[in-house]
């Protein structure tokens, strides 16, 4: 059986308040042609579906199309989806019943009586019987309930507990699709930047594969780097594209697994994806940044770093003209290492609008205007106010 795995598409992100909505039509369009073209015989979109609980009308949109486009493929190839920690429950099982009627299966919330399992999917190949079992991303308050009390204690017990409750025939082909951080022992997954605000590393929301091995295939969602953990068949897919300058050196993509007969060998393979636009750095003079400028890079979203050591006259309006998606600019010279490293040994602590008007005399070449300070004085006072 071919099994396409994807996760967290966070339809509805921005980087760098640049909008997404360009890139992401254009990826999941790719990851449609080739679903056409390697036919597959699952697809399983392993959570994160929306970048945020409650979607935009063009989010909502641009899901619908790529749905759409999978369920116009033939034969049909069912699609298996579950929520993760950014989706909406009662938002993303929205029509639940109808897309059912197209080979679209959604679970949202793990079991909340006691007579409910986890959704379970029963597809079937030239091998026999596969099961997928669907398990959204669960906080342990969210089923302490159907427990003994000592039983859930944190995001570990949870999901243990879950999944035995199943009472699996491990002689089966099973498959699993999970949004939680999962850890082998005291191995964690590589995290990058874009993750850090949502997973506690080395906390109390991390869960041990140990539940999981047992399982054929475990497709995982949550962190955007694509990675094995704990063993070649317990995999992160990572997000189809780059959603933080973090992300720059990851290689975005499909995994594809193909599963033979139980206990056979599993194959592996990774479909690439390729954004329309790159994310990337750039570092070095000004002079040396706008030279690589070219017509097949200069709309790449760039986070730059300029290393001059001479005073530059408003860089960033400069740069403006050589690229169109600029996401940063940062000046690291001699001189910025020796200032910070004064106020590192003297313990000076410079107060926002002081550090305000030395960023922009260094980014602009020439001091803050009165009414830029009155402006910046007000910004400050309004967040001080905020968090009073």
């Amino acid at each position: 059986m071919k099994i396409f795995h994807i996760s967290d598409l966070h339809i509805g992100k921005q980087l760098h308040y640049y909008s997404l909505n360009e890139e992401q039509r254009y990826i999941l369009s790719r990851i449609s042609d080739k679903a056409e073209e390697y036919r597959p015989d699952v697809i399983l979109i392993a959570g994160d579906i929306y970048d945020k609980s409650v979607p935009s009308g063009e989010a909502y949109e641009i899901f619908d199309e790529f749905l759409n486009h999978l369920a116009d493929i033939q034969p049909s190839i069912p699609v298996l989806i579950i929520a993760g920690n950014h989706d909406n429950a009662k938002r993303l099982k929205y029509a639940g019943a109808f897309l059912e009627k197209q080979n679209i299966h959604i679970s949202v919330l793990p079991p909340q009586e006691e007579n409910e399992y986890l959704k379970k999917i029963v597809l079937r190949d030239e091998d026999g019987e596969v099961n997928f079992y669907l398990l959204p991303f669960t906080k342990p308050g969210y089923v302490k309930h159907l427990f003994k009390e000592e039983v859930i204690q944190d995001y570990n017990s949870a999901i243990k507990a879950l999944i035995e409750r199943e009472q699996i025939d491990w002689s089966e082909r099973n498959v699993l699709l999970a949004h939680q951080f999962f850890v082998s022992g005291g191995q964690e997954p590589d995290t990058c930047g874009s993750e850090l605000s949502y997973i506690s590393v080395g906390g109390i929301d991390s869960v041990d594969i140990d539940c999981v091995q047992k399982f054929d295939y475990v497709a995982l969602g949550h962190l955007h780097g694509e990675q094995a953990i704990g063993g070649p068949h317990i995999r992160y897919s990572g997000t189809p594209m780059k959603y933080s300058i973090s992300e720059e050196k990851h290689v975005k993509g499909i995994t594809m697994v193909t599963l033979g007969a139980k206990d056979s060998k599993i194959k592996y393979e990774r479909i690439p994806l390729v954004m329309a636009r790159d994310v990337r750095r750039i570092e070095g003079t000004l002079e040396e940044v706008i030279a690589q400028a070219t017509e097949e890079n200069r709309d790449d979203y760039v986070s730059i770093t300029l290393t001059d050591e001479e005073s530059l006259y408003r860089p960033k309006d400069q740069l403006e003209e050589h690229y169109t998606h600029i996401l940063e600019v940062r000046l690291e010279n001699r001189n910025i290492r020796s200032r910070l490293s004064r106020v590192e040994e003297s313990g000076e602590h410079l107060e926002p609008l002081e550090a305000f008007a030395e960023f922009y005399q260094v980014m602009h070449g020439q001091p803050v205007s009165e009414k830029e300070i009155k402006v910046m004085t007000e910004i400050i006072s309004e967040l001080k106010n905020a968090q009073e």
